[in-house]
């Protein structure tokens, strides 16, 4: 049975072919550089859509991924709602999978100015979990850099996110969340505790006290990016269990301590016998 998502994909194409907004089902998948083959096994429903082909094809035909991955209309995106979307780009495995793509401490900087071309972010480390809500989406991971988000993270953790299409940073944004805000000289981990507001800024707030909070206008905003999970170092704690050396010497102290006792309590028994004998 396929999935809902490769149920909405066919449904856009049927509603591609129906307009004759394209001339055939192998023109569309030659145009999305898909194989026509495989492009018939998923409408035939025999096989899922992959992220790869859905991502294309929400470029190639305004299809709406949140149609796509949430079932939410319109089907296609609107022009105002394409001109504000950013185009990000994604990595897949040998199985179509696609991969979570990490963005190093070093690289932000070139990350965030927007200098790492598609080639070089392809380049970045990958990964993927095993969790089917990373199986849909367009995620990235970053290091954590600073102190600014103490105690909920720490510098040297990592932070798994999902991205934010810039059309919904309106209404998707959710109070008290936290999120990587990319500017475009800089990556910040932040918590937000207000949504855009009449003069398009949005206010930003730092877990640790020492840092203040702050207002950007969402202009200077690149990208967003929900924190999903965070992946910390494991930091190895003492044993409850001593050391067999330790344990041993604390074993003959004990020994050593009640030879003493039972010493002290048959010298009190002999002054005592001793004192009643006066």
């Amino acid at each position: 049975m396929p999935s809902k998502v490769s149920e909405r994909f066919i449904k856009c194409h049927d509603y591609l072919k129906a307009n004759k907004l394209i001339k055939s089902s192998r023109q569309f998948a030659l145009e999305l550089d898909f194989l026509p083959q495989s492009l018939s096994e998923i409408l035939k429903r025999r096989r899922d859509v992959t992220i790869e082909l859905v991502r294309k094809a929400s470029e190639r035909f305004n299809i709406n991924p949140d149609f796509l991955f949430l079932g939410k209309e319109p089907m296609f995106r609107t022009e105002d709602a394409k001109r504000n979307m950013r185009v990000v780009t994604v990595v897949s495995n040998k199985y179509n999978k696609q991969q979570i793509i990490h963005v190093p401490g070093m690289a932000q900087s070139s990350y965030a100015n927007d200098s790492l071309t598609k080639d070089l972010l392809k380049q970045l480390p990958t990964f993927s979990l095993p969790d089917y809500r990373y199986d849909v989406g367009v995620h990235r991971s970053f290091d954590i850099e600073g102190d600014a988000m103490e105690p909920t993270v720490y510098e040297g953790d990592k932070v798994v996110c999902t991205f934010v299409e810039p059309e919904f940073w309106t209404s998707a944004l959710r109070y008290n969340h936290v999120y990587v805000i990319v500017t475009s000289s800089d990556v910040l981990v932040r918590r937000i505790q207000s949504f855009i507001n009449q003069d398009s800024t949005i206010r930003l707030i730092c877990d640790n006290d020492y840092y203040e909070d702050q207002r950007l206008d969402i202009q200077k905003i690149r990208e967003i990016w929900h924190v999903r999970v965070k992946i910390s170092p494991f930091l190895q704690a003492p044993s409850k269990r001593m050391e067999p050396q330790l344990e041993r010497e604390f074993e003959e102290v004990k020994q050593l301590i009640f030879q003493q006792a039972e010493m002290i309590s048959a010298l009190n028994k002999k002054m005592n016998k001793l004192n009643d004998q006066k």
